[in-house]
């Protein structure tokens, strides 16, 4: 059976549901208001970023997150480590994983200094920034690593997450935060493509217990298809009670398959990474799914960009004037196409309860 809904302190989640990533505290062009008209619900935040800047500190004492943004909606933070191991893994010089953490040269505000980020420090940041859904920091491999690469993956990913809890615990009881004003943790399940370790992973978070469970690693292989059985696998190894967080996906048919493998929550960059690329989608019976607004036959095309959408750009303007916008590169055009792919994508999850 599944979850139908998330509570989560003063919040009510609808499931499914789609959070675009805010990284750096907004969703590029955006304001809250944008993203509420939208029909966004949450969104995902990077701590490692606002840990740089303007500081996890410096949001606490704005009230948190929600309050320093003007977002009254759910807000994830992702626990910052696949944006350091990522560079970590392009240039070794960057820094190091140890069990103890991860280890970065910082190369602004102190350039050349080394920094030891780790599973308390990420849970503590998350503390500071005031998140409704906070997750264990995990050692998410590169794309190719092999089998040895892949099992000490597993084995750091399952002691961080211990030590995520008792830092969790611990931050709770210090902050006096009775049970239903706590915000939420989730464990990230890893293994690469190998079944046994992420069986392995699955068995040892589920033994730690947590208020959910997300897929880590790479959704997508090199030729940028879906990995429909690791993540159909990765999905039964979770706990039917606890909400499913599919990470890193995905494009409106890829919601649908991860949708009918049992995940109930998506972040994604796709929608408007796409719309500031000029890539719009919609969902007219007539359509091919999405349309580049850039291409000439645009330029003369007094139509909406789908007759089916009701955001304010469909509403309001047309293809030749979005086109215009794009072509004279005013920063209208990329905040009318991220909204309109944000109204998209939300329809989009609704038609999956």
């Amino acid at each position: 059976m599944r979850i139908k809904e998330l509570r989560i302190r003063d919040i009510r989640l609808r499931l499914p549901s789609y959070f675009p990533d805010a990284t750096r505290g907004v969703v590029r062009g955006l304001d809250s208001r944008d993203l509420i008209e939208a029909g966004i619900s949450g969104i995902v935040v990077n701590t490692w970023h606002l840990m740089d800047s303007p500081g996890a500190t410096a949001v606490e004492a704005a009230g948190g997150i929600r309050k320093f943004m003007g977002w009254p909606g759910v807000v994830a933070s992702d626990s910052g480590g696949f944006q350091l191991l990522s560079l970590v893994h392009r240039d070794r010089s960057a820094g190091e994983v140890t069990a103890e953490g991860v280890t970065y040269v910082r190369r602004s505000g102190g350039a050349g200094k080394k920094h030891l980020f780790t599973p308390e420090k990420s849970v503590a940041a998350q503390f500071a920034l005031g998140s409704d859904i906070m997750f264990c920091l995990d050692d998410c491999p590169s794309p190719g690593a092999g089998a040895k690469e892949n099992a000490a993956s597993v084995e750091r990913t399952v002691d961080w997450a211990t030590r995520c809890r008792k830092e969790y615990d611990r931050q709770a009881a210090e902050r006096k935060l009775a049970e239903g004003d706590r915000p939420l943790l989730f464990a990230v399940i890893q293994g690469g493509d190998d079944p046994g370790l992420r069986h392995e992973c699955a068995r040892a978070l589920v033994a730690t217990g947590f208020d959910g469970y997300g897929f880590g690693g790479w959704p997508m292989d090199k030729n940028g298809k879906m990995k429909t059985e690791i993540l159909e696998l990765t999905a039964g190894l979770m706990p039917a009670d606890r909400p499913r967080f599919a990470l890193g996906v995905g494009s409106p048919s890829e919601l649908g398959e991860c949708r009918r493998m049992g995940y109930d929550l998506f972040d994604c960059v796709l929608p408007t990474r796409d719309a500031r690329h000029k890539r719009l989608y919609v969902l007219d019976p007539d359509g091919k799914g999405s349309i580049n607004i850039g291409d000439e036959k645009y330029t003369r095309d007094g139509r909406p960009v789908s007759a089916v959408c009701s955001c304010r750009l469909c509403k309001g303007y047309t293809r030749a004037y979005l086109s215009h916008l794009f072509r004279i590169e005013d920063s209208a055009a990329w905040r009318l196409a991220t909204i309109h792919n944000l109204v998209t994508y939300a329809a989009i999850v609704r038609g999956l309860e």
